[in-house]
């Protein structure tokens, strides 16, 4: 998961089979306004994500393509 924003529960989030990436950890709960929109491209971080793109992230850093990888187990 990659969020350009903060997360909570990182305790949680470390046990889990997936990636992380985000800008803090905040404990206060987020308001839920419904104003979120799907599939369109982002930049942050000086890169442009498209929908369809492949995100590969670990503690070391993320790498986006545009196709899938061969990620070894």
């Amino acid at each position: 998961m990659l969020l350009f924003g903060c997360v909570r529960d990182a305790v949680e989030l470390a046990d889990m089979a997936l990636g992380v990436k985000a800008l803090a950890v905040n404990p206060r709960k987020s308001e839920k306004r419904g104003e979120g929109q799907r599939d369109i491209p982002v930049s942050f971080a000086g890169v442009c994500f498209r929908p369809g793109d492949h995100v590969y992230c670990d503690e070391d850093g993320v790498l986006v393509s545009a196709a899938a990888l061969e990620v070894p187990e």
